[in-house]
């Protein structure tokens, strides 16, 4: 198992796509510690100023060095995954038929038995399974917090250290229970001062704001379903005071309009937009249902989308206007969302998912690949306020960087964007998180993918188990 970057990996001979910045038919990528020194074409001993790494072929090393021949792979940023509910990986399948509400009124009951020890097991198999589908900077939207449980915001940041990705928990809360006109039952939500302390507290304990952090907190009141306004206000407040982000759920469904439309006279992002939570520091989960009005707010104010196109699909709220967003000016990146609302998605498999929900609603030429590449890589990092660390292949960015195998089968398509994002995804060849190989060959190397598996299965009978 790896448990520390090498002081140098070379990658050479991939096609490598920077997304920002011209593609290279063969070239290289260099990495000193955690960042990106070099990226070009050729090789790259022109670059290393004539010192010797100690390695030399297909990932062979001298325990100081790496260098990576990626001949017949393609070299892309690590993927960013905007939005997730880990803890649902031990909740999966349940009303595999029902719309949004319908689904959350039966899985309100089950997830009100989760406890520290199902959060771990879930988030575990859950990043894990994020981590081998490319993917190494992650959020997630934690909200339901039984009491008497355990540490559940802590089970979930001790399992993203072991997996080694990048993480971005959300603290997530509701206080707007059925007797108050909100959807989930009065015994899963939390009362506000308790919220608040609990999210100040998360936020001191856990976030790191410095360059090529691991760990950053943001405050996620869950949705205006389910959370008041006067929380909505304070949780702005409180997040603002620290200078961490601000996320929610919003416009996922028609239900959701006609909610706020008659519990609150307005649709649901003039409702947001109110209550001061559209901003540059705001990024939004799915907004399905926007006017044209809202498209453009979001523009004008630079709040982001997580486009989470299969979660929005399975239970059938629509397709979102990731096209307008996009032309407007607006962030768009996607996410996998929670396992119970799409079932062992991978967010490689949401980059082809996007492409062809935006060309089923706008035609064929609404969203290309490398468009939808972009929507998983910078997309995501400027959503997470983090376009200047990750999400781009340019020296002085942090180490991030998947390498997919192209040849074999994929070989017979010419242009390798087309062959990743197309059809199947590529096999997933390596995975560098800030310079430290989390995935080789398929494999995972920070913990076993086995006892991963195992934890997200015993997760999953503990939590229906206690149902």
């Amino acid at each position: 198992m790896t448990d520390r970057p090498l002081r140098r990996v070379i990658i050479e001979n991939a096609y490598i796509v920077p997304v920002a910045g011209a593609e290279i038919p063969s070239g290289h990528v260099v990495i000193e510690g955690d960042r990106i020194v070099a990226v070009g074409p050729g090789p790259a001993d022109a670059v290393l100023d004539g010192v010797t790494d100690g390695g030399s072929g297909g990932g062979s090393g001298d325990g100081d060095s790496e260098r990576i021949d990626g001949s017949g792979c393609l070299a892309t940023p690590g993927l960013v995954n905007t939005h997730h509910h880990l803890y649902q990986w031990a909740a999966q399948g349940v009303t595999p038929d029902g719309t949004l509400f319908e689904w959350l009124v039966a899985s309100y009951p089950l997830w009100a038995g989760m406890d520290a020890e199902v959060v771990h097991g879930a988030a575990t198999a859950g990043l894990a399974w994020l981590a081998m589908s490319g993917c190494t900077t992650t959020t997630d939207h934690h909200y339901v917090f039984p009491k008497g449980r355990g540490d559940l915001f802590d089970a979930e940041i001790e399992a993203a250290r072991r997996i080694g990705v990048r993480f971005h928990p959300c603290r997530g809360s509701m206080d707007r229970g059925r007797s108050k006109g909100g959807l989930p039952p009065d015994e899963v939500v939390e009362e506000p001062d308790a919220i608040l302390a609990a999210t100040e507290d998360a936020i001191r304990k856990y976030h790191d704001p410095s360059f090529g952090s691991m760990l950053r907190v943001a405050v996620a009141p869950c949705s205006p379903f389910s959370v008041s306004g006067e929380l909505m206000v304070w949780s702005a407040e409180l997040a603002r005071s620290h200078g961490v982000r601000l996320h929610t759920h919003i416009a996922e469904t028609q239900d959701e309009d006609q909610h706020c439309v008659e519990q609150f006279g307005v649709l649901p992002v003039e409702y947001l937009d109110r209550l001061g939570w559209l901003g540059p520091d705001v990024w939004l989960a799915h907004a399905v249902h926007l006017t044209d009005k809202d498209v453009q707010r979001f523009a004008e104010t630079g709040t982001g989308t997580a486009h989470c196109p299969s979660s929005n699909g399975r239970l059938g709220a629509g397709i979102a206007r990731v096209c307008d967003l996009l032309r407007a000016g607006a962030p768009v990146g996607l996410g996998v969302d929670g396992a119970a609302s799409s079932e062992m998605t991978t967010l490689a498999g949401e980059i082809r998912m996007a492409m062809l929900m935006q060309r089923a609603r706008y035609g064929p030429r609404a969203l290309t690949a490398r468009q939808a590449l972009e929507l998983a890589t910078l997309g995501g990092a400027r959503c997470l306020g983090r376009g200047a660390e990750i999400g781009t292949l340019e020296p002085g960015k942090l180490a991030d960087v998947a390498l997919w195998r192209l040849d074999g089968f994929f070989a017979a398509i010419d242009d390798p964007v087309v062959a990743f994002a197309y059809g199947r995804t590529p096999p997933l060849a390596r995975l560098l998180a800030g310079g430290r190989t989390l995935v080789e060959d398929g494999e995972l190397r920070t913990v076993s993918g086995a006892e991963a598996a195992r934890a997200g299965a015993a997760a999953h009978r503990r939590l229906t188990g206690a149902a």
